[in-house]
């Protein structure tokens, strides 16, 4: 049997469990996800040493800094992961909710219900905790789900998948409602990405080689995003003790991760007090800046910025900075720059703040707050499938009820269209 064909039987199997899913009570798939959380809890040991085997490989293998934050499984992480199962389950059960209902003059009831997808195919790279959060979400929202994650991950994969195995069918949930692909051939993701008719969406989380790649050969529907180009405007009216603090931490607090500011936009009245001050608390986080003609008036010893700093993806100790002479150029700038994922404003000017998130086109729009809190724990979804920056179907932190679609009811009492 060919790669394709087995990608393919198990999507057929993943099709059947979806339909048993879909018959079950929200009450039943929440049973399962606590349970899977209490394995998770039980086995905890068994998958930190996985973790540890895949961390030592990594590191023989070369691999980069920001991949290795991803893929390393700290207490807190592992403690996140699996209290996010428990979340997800704690939350309404987005199957069957009726979005819209009225009655027609002819007397039909018309109502729009949210329904599963129904198999919904994962490819991730590095952060193994995308494994529970994606079978999570996934049973929470009656879908059945193909995991595939990296091979720098596959002794961690392995660890829950076997975890996942054992406790939904212990809870009535068909084991393939949660296949683990363990193969590391780069095959599968192809054939994945080609399963149409098999896989109804396709969501690949990583670099943005990875989703470009995976868009590319896609004849199945995907949602993606490809960069987290993030910015961070401190507006004339900012509080500056607040602008520094959220400055400095959106870029330093988490440099590997999608939701981390890359570029710094600062009003030109209040560059000369507040460049200084941040370049300073930046310089004691080991940060870099680039900046532009306007900024390195302020911060001399800094580094030039050249074209390809703004747009850019660093994932690591770098800032471009840049001072801006009006509200209306930072939002040209980040309209022009961003990866449309996560945007903010720092200010006290309640009209500035209106305009800014009116007319910034991001998933996003933060006032007065991180960028890094644009997640899928943080907006109260328990966990993310991941964030999308497409405008069809979801956009942003996407949670159980953006894994549905929905359907119309039409009921009558013998009506006929003449």
């Amino acid at each position: 049997m060919s790669l394709q064909d087995e990608i393919i039987a198990l999507a057929v199997a993943a099709r059947q469990a979806a339909r048993h899913l879909v018959t079950m009570t929200g009450a039943a798939r929440n049973a399962a996800l606590y349970a899977l959380a209490d394995a998770l809890d039980a086995q905890r040991a068994v998958v930190m040493q996985a973790n540890a085997e895949d961390l030592a490989q990594a590191q023989r293998d070369g691999l980069a800094g920001p991949m290795l934050a991803r893929l390393t499984l700290t207490e807190k992480k592992y403690a996140q992961m699996t209290e996010g199962v428990r979340a997800v389950a704690a939350q309404t059960d987005p199957v069957g909710e009726t979005l819209a209902g009225y009655n027609r003059p002819n007397g039909l009831r018309i109502e729009k219900r949210r329904v599963p997808l129904g198999v919904v195919g994962i490819i991730f790279e590095s952060r193994p905790n995308v494994t529970i959060d994606a079978a999570a979400l996934c049973l929470k929202s009656g879908n059945a789900c193909l995991l595939r994650g990296g091979k720098e991950s596959i002794r961690t994969n392995a660890a829950l998948a076997q975890i996942i195995g054992q406790a939904l069918p212990q809870a009535g949930v068909p084991a393939a409602a949660v296949q683990v692909i363990t193969t590391t051939d780069r095959a599968a993701v192809t054939a994945m990405a080609t399963a149409t008719g098999y896989i109804d969406l396709l969501i690949p989380r990583g670099g943005e080689g990875l989703i470009r790649a995976v868009t590319a050969s896609a004849t199945v529907p995907v949602i993606k995003h490809y960069r987290g180009v993030c910015h961070v405007y401190v507006d004339a009216g900012a509080d500056l003790a607040m602008a520094e603090r959220i400055a400095v931490s959106a870029k330093a607090d988490g440099v590997s991760l999608c939701n981390t500011a890359e570029c710094l936009l600062v009003h030109e009245s209040v560059a000369a007090t507040f460049l200084p001050r941040v370049a300073a608390l930046l310089a004691e986080r080991k940060v870099e800046l680039r900046c532009d003609a306007r900024a390195l008036k302020y911060l001399p010893t800094a580094t030039p910025a050249t074209d390809s700093d703004w747009g850019a993806e660093f994932l690591d100790y770098i800032y471009a900075v840049k001072v801006v002479t009006s509200l209306t150029e930072a939002i040209t700038h980040i309209n022009t720059y961003s990866s449309q994922h996560t945007d903010a404003i720092i200010t006290q000017d309640l009209a500035a703040a209106e305009r800014f998130t009116t007319e910034v086109d991001s998933a996003s729009v933060m006032v007065n707050t991180s960028t890094r809190f644009a997640d899928g724990q943080e907006y109260g979804l328990g966990a993310e499938i991941g964030i999308s920056t497409d405008k069809l179907h979801s956009r942003g932190p996407m949670g159980a009820a953006d894994l549905c679609t929905y359907k119309w009811v039409v009921t009558g009492s013998g009506q006929i269209r003449v």
